[in-house]
């Protein structure tokens, strides 16, 4: 028997917008399938949303041992489960569910690579599920550039990443007021990390880096010294991870905050 259902919030982006024009993009596999499979493992349901309501686009970086310690047989058994399993094959519009309602769902998780920059943070439909697990305290967890999806929760959310993305910080901050979850800490890729991408993968720069972002918007956004290293805030419901390496780790703390919440509710 499931002791509840998942949300994990996929990204249907392919391309993000740099300086020369476009750069490839998508979800990270690991981001993705480690904590699927680790929150399966615990006894939850997943359902996995996009805004095509196709599978997400796995960032081509992404696909390879290195983002499972240099395992291979982990890595084909993730390519496997994205591949085959009704969990991720069993694809879902995010309209669709917040048309249904998210009363029924125990938490919610979105991955990174980059493609929630692109769409989740101003999909009118995350922006009217995430309140619910604001209001509600149920654990919400989002991965590497996935903390920029908590940006749909402002009221003009297209607006604030419009203003981001033309470098005027400040019309953002006026556009950024009524969020949610200003105030909160939590972590995110960093601008250093971002370097590393732009410079080696995007050979280009993005417009905006996601700490700069979340602290316009009111968050205070801590990261590691060391690039990569793996790092996990948590602040009331909300848990976030800062690089793909914090997979296991956000994975392990949702679950418990999942386990903790479903305690207090049999209690």
């Amino acid at each position: 028997m499931s002791k509840g259902k998942i949300l994990i919030l996929g990204s249907s982006a392919t391309q993000i917008e740099v300086h020369g024009g476009y750069g490839p993009t998508g979800q990270y596999l690991n981001e993705l399938v480690v904590p699927a499979m680790a929150f399966i493992d615990a006894g939850y349901e997943v359902v996995l949303a996009t805004p095509s309501g196709k599978q997400p686009h796995i960032d081509a970086p992404s696909d390879s041992p290195a983002h499972f310690g240099g395992d291979q047989q982990a890595y084909q058994k993730a390519k496997d489960f994205f591949a085959n399993n009704p969990a991720m094959t069993n694809v879902r519009t995010i309209h669709s569910v917040a048309e249904e309602g998210v009363e029924g769902y125990a938490g919610v998780f979105a991955p990174g690579g980059q493609g929630p920059v692109v769409d989740l943070m101003q999909d009118p439909d995350v922006g009217r599920i995430l309140p619910h697990f604001h209001s509600t305290g149920k654990p919400s967890g989002f991965l590497c550039h996935g903390p920029i999806t908590i940006a749909a929760a402002m009221p003009k959310a297209k607006e604030f990443r419009a203003a981001m993305v033309a470098g005027d910080k400040q019309k953002a901050a006026e556009l950024a007021k009524g969020w949610p979850y200003a105030g909160y800490h939590m972590t995110v890729f960093s601008a250093t990390e971002e370097k590393v991408i732009e410079d080696q993968i995007l050979h280009d720069k993005l417009f905006f880096n996601m700490p700069d972002a979340l602290t316009i918007a009111g968050a205070t956004v801590t990261t590691t010294p060391v690039d990569f290293d793996p790092y996990v805030v948590v602040d009331r419901e909300l848990i976030t991870g800062q690089n793909p390496r914090s997979d296991h780790q956000i994975a392990a703390k949702l679950i418990e905050a999942l386990d903790r919440k479903a305690g207090t509710r049999a209690a």
